[in-house]
C-alpha cells in the first residue's frame, strides 16, 4: 500500500508542540512540586522526542533515532503520562508501589531495547515509507531475539486507560458538582488528544502509517490545550485570592 506524502511541517510539528508542553509541565513541577507534574513532564518529553526521531527519520536513517522513536514514543511515553495522572487521582501509599513496578519494567524494557539495536536490519529502512509501517521489518521478529515488542502493549494499554479513564472521569466528576466547567472541557480534551493518537497507531497496523503524524499531531494539540484550559481558572483564583494560593 502506497503512503500519503507528508508535509515536513506536519511531521515536526508534534515535536515542536510538545516541547512547548513539556517546559509548561515541568514549571509547574518546579513550583507545586507534586508527582503528578513530574510523571506528566517526564512522559510528555518523552512524546516530543519520538516525535523528533520519526521527523529526522522521515529524511534520512540513524539507529539512535531509531532507538528514541521506538523506546520513547511507541513503549513508555503513554505510561508515563498515564502514571502522572494516577498520581493526580489518588493519594494512596500503593502509588508508590506502582511507581516502582514502573521504573522497573521500564529499565527490564530499556535493557531489551538495548540487546535488539545491534540486530536492526538497516538495509530494509526507506524514506519512501513513514518509520512507522516499515520498523517491524528493521527489527527482528520476536522468536528472533526482539522481545522489546511483547512489552509494548502492556505499556500502551496501561498508559491509555489511566490517561484516558482518569481524564473522562475528572470530567464527570466536575460536570455532576456542577463547579469549574472549564475543568470539564479540559479534560475531555485530554482524552479525545490521547484517544486520537491511540487510533492512528492501530490504524499503522492496518498500512496506514502515515496517518500517525496526523494523529501525533492532532494529540499534541488537544492535549496542551486541555493543559492550558484546566489551568486558567487556576490562575485567576491565584490572582484574586492569594493567601489561598499559598494553601
Amino acid at each position: 500500500m502506497s503512503s500519503i506524502p507528508i508535509p515536513p511541517l506536519i511531521s515536526i510539528a508534534p515535536a515542536l508542540i510538545m516541547l512547548v508542553f513539556t517546559v509548561f509541565v515541568l514549571q509547574r513541577f518546579l513550583v507545586r512540586r507534586k508527582l503528578s507534574f513530574l510523571f506528566w513532564a517526564i512522559g510528555l518529553a518523552m512524546f516530543g522526542a519520538g516525535s523528533f526521531a520519526e521527523a529526522y527519520l522521515a529524511m534520512a536513517w540513524n539507529e539512535w533515532a531509531f532507538f528514541i522513536w521506538y523506546f520513547c514514543g511507541a513503549v513508555l511515553n503513554a505510561a508515563w503520562i498515564g502514571h502522572g495522572t494516577v498520581y493526580l487521582l489518588f493519594r494512596k501509599k500503593w502509588v508508590h508501589t506502582i511507581t516502582a513496578v514502573l521504573i522497573l519494567c521500564s529499565l527490564g524494557a530499556l535493557v531489551l531495547m538495548l540487546q535488539v539495536m545491534p540486530r536492526l536490519d538497516a538495509a530494509q529502512f526507506t524514506t519512501a515509507r513513514p518509520i512507522s509501517e516499515q520498523y517491524r521489518t528493521i527489527m527482528p521478529a520476536i522468536d528472533d531475539g526482539g522481545l522489546i515488542r511483547l512489552t509494548t502493549p502492556f505499556f500502551n494499554v496501561y498508559g491509555l486507560v489511566t490517561l484516558v479513564g482518569g481524564a473522562l472521569w475528572s470530567a464527570y466528576l466536575f460536570r455532576r458538582k456542577r463547579v469549574l466547567p472549564n475543568r470539564v472541557v479540559a479534560n475531555v480534551l485530554i482524552a479525545a488528544g490521547a484517544l486520537s493518537v491511540a487510533f492512528t497507531s492501530t490504524l499503522t497496523r492496518f498500512g496506514h502509517g502515515s496517518l500517525l503524524y496526523l494523529g501525533e499531531l492532532v494529540a499534541a494539540t488537544l492535549m496542551f490545550a486541555g493543559f492550558l484550559t484546566a489551568a486558567r481558572p487556576e490562575n485567576q483564583a491565584k490572582a484574586a485570592h492569594p493567601a489561598r494560593a499559598r494553601t
